[in-house]
């Protein structure tokens, strides 16, 4: 399982973050050459389908750009590479680029044309500003090639999502991680033994999650009940789906899709967004949310919960985990007791938002002149979309790092992972490299879920009562509406943050936020929507043809 929120900050990074980069780049024919598969077949099996182990017919060595995680450090004997070299003939060259730095080492290298084959940990929405300058292979191109991800696609019904990677050419120039299910993993957590303690039940709605703050601050008057984490931006982001608007890791690229009028909206200058500021206005103002929610730092908020100063944080599956650790340290083991809660329903329902589709992968474009590129589309189909390549990247190899008992897989004796085999010794990733943020995503639910814990199961299972959000439609700009989209959202969603603390945290009255929106307007707010619509309504056309 891939750390988070290093992995999955869920809704991808927007365009606005990546493309001003792209905007650099040396502009060149990017319509993608032919492949003459006859000659390019080095080292290709002739007989790949669903269900095929990939074994190149002679040994084989792609170039892969890898983001090291300090937490599990590149090792060059791990043996997910001796395996690979072994069982599949294949070697990957990887360059090794710090995870703090592989947003931009990532654009430099491509921008320079020196970007290895295989470009891994990819946003959808992070290839867009490679995409005019040829950089990077439009791979829906060969998908003809991928017998495992075409497979998945239709078996579980992901056409919408892959629809939403199309650029304005009707390509798409990611190959994403695959989800059977939506895979909610964020909510908040309470200190449910006070919550006990105070007779006191977990909130259901957003209503009820302000009335129970207000219970424990009557109880505690001392304590700030909610301190949290993330600056805020994961509680406003799964909050702004249940208002039925976009905010914090949300916001992205600030649209939100009006269903009923079949039309883009900017999120953060509706009603329901001053909903949403006025409700964690009020949450502030009470003295039940810590104004310092949105400005410190992660250690900081984790502090004041594992202390006992305060009793709710933002948290996912494995943060949890760290949590009840240190609070083995800090209170004592057995004198508190922590979990998440069910994402709580809003004014727009019971809903949450997210995708299906993760963090993937970029190729970039020279691979098509390789005589093995048949062959290294059949790898890449094989490691990241079959269910035998998505099990040998997360758990490793039967008989040595797991066995399976009745179906069910089980660690090895001396291997610990996220605290599945906590007697173990050695570490899943750091001894062996599996469950690595390069390779491990996406699979079946059932593979999904088999690291899961029994608490993690029973959230999961909760969580599908909620209603999964609508898939918005894609906004293929065409370059030159791209580069005035960035332009004009750049500005306009720094105004959206710096207004969502002020309004927050009251340093600005909402009796202002009608001059807020006017503000919104003179930045480009306009503008832009009428760009997204432009490119929404063009993509609608084409298609319909």
């Amino acid at each position: 399982m891939i750390s988070k929120p290093e992995l999955r900050r869920r809704d991808f990074l927007g365009l606005a973050s990546v493309v001003t980069i792209g905007l650099m780049l040396t502009s060149c024919d990017s319509d993608s050459a032919e492949v003459d598969t006859s000659k390019s077949r080095n080292g290709a099996m002739d007989s790949f389908g669903v269900g095929d182990t990939f074994k190149a017919t002679t040994p084989l060595t792609f170039s892969f750009l890898f983001s090291d995680q300090p937490t599990y450090p590149y090792k060059k004997d791990w043996l997910l590479f001796t395996r690979m070299a072994t069982e599949n003939n294949v070697t990957l060259e990887t360059t090794i680029v710090p995870s703090s730095d592989y947003e931009q080492k990532r654009s430099l290298l491509i921008s320079s044309g020196n970007a290895p084959e295989i470009i891994a940990k990819t946003y959808p929405g992070q290839e867009a500003a490679y995409v005019s300058s040829g950089a990077v292979l439009p791979v829906s191109d060969y998908v003809d090639l991928m017998p495992h991800f075409q497979d998945k696609v239709k078996k579980w019904k992901l056409e919408p999502e892959i629809a939403g990677l199309t650029q304005e050419d009707g390509k798409y120039y990611v190959l994403p991680g695959l989800h059977e299910e939506l895979w909610p993993d964020y909510s908040v957590a309470f200190r449910t033994d006070i919550l006990k303690k105070e007779n006191i039940s977990e909130p259901k709605s957003w209503d009820e999650f302000r009335e129970v703050l207000r219970k424990l601050k009557k109880a505690h008057p001392d304590v700030v009940p909610f301190s949290d984490r993330f600056n805020g931006n994961s509680v406003l982001n799964i909050a702004g789906t249940a208002f039925g608007t976009v905010a914090g890791w949300g916001l992205v690229d600030g649209l939100s899709f009006d269903e009923s009028k079949k039309e883009f909206t900017f999120g953060a200058g509706s009603q329901q967004f001053k909903e949403l500021v006025t409700y964690f206005n009020s949450l502030v103002s009470e003295g039940l949310m810590d104004p310092e929610s949105f400005t410190q730092t992660d250690d900081s908020a984790i502090q004041k919960f594992v202390s006992g100063k305060s009793f709710v944080i933002s948290a996912n599956s494995q943060n949890i985990i760290t949590y009840r650790t240190s609070m083995e340290q800090s209170l004592g083991k057995g004198n508190f007791a922590v979990a998440k809660i069910t994402v709580p329903g809003g004014p727009a329902g019971d809903i949450i938002g997210g995708s299906r589709l993760e963090n993937g992968i970029m190729l970039n474009s020279s691979v098509k002149e390789k005589d093995s590129f048949v062959a290294l589309i059949q790898y890449i189909d094989w490691l990241f979309y079959s269910d035998e390549g998505q099990e040998f990247t997360k758990w490793g190899v039967e008989g040595t790092t797991f066995t399976k008992e009745g179906g069910k897989r089980v660690l090895a004796k001396d291997i610990n992972f996220q605290g599945l085999n906590p007697g173990g010794t050695k570490d899943l990733r750091v001894e062996y490299g599996f469950s690595g943020g390069n390779f491990a995503y996406g699979g079946t639910t059932e593979l999904l879920q088999s690291t899961f814990n029994e608490e993690e199961l029973a959230f999961q299972k909760a969580m599908k009562s909620k209603k999964p959000k609508t898939v918005a439609p894609p906004v293929p700009f065409s370059d030159v509406d791209r580069e005035q989209a960035t332009l004009v959202l750049t500005p306009l969603k720094d105004h959206v943050k710096q207004n969502t603390l002020k309004f927050i945290t009251g340093q600005r009255d909402l009796s202002e936020f009608d001059a807020y929106l006017k503000e919104l307007d003179a930045k480009g707010q306009s503008k832009y929507v009428e760009l997204a619509n432009k490119a929404y309504k063009s993509y609608q056309a084409n298609t319909a043809k």
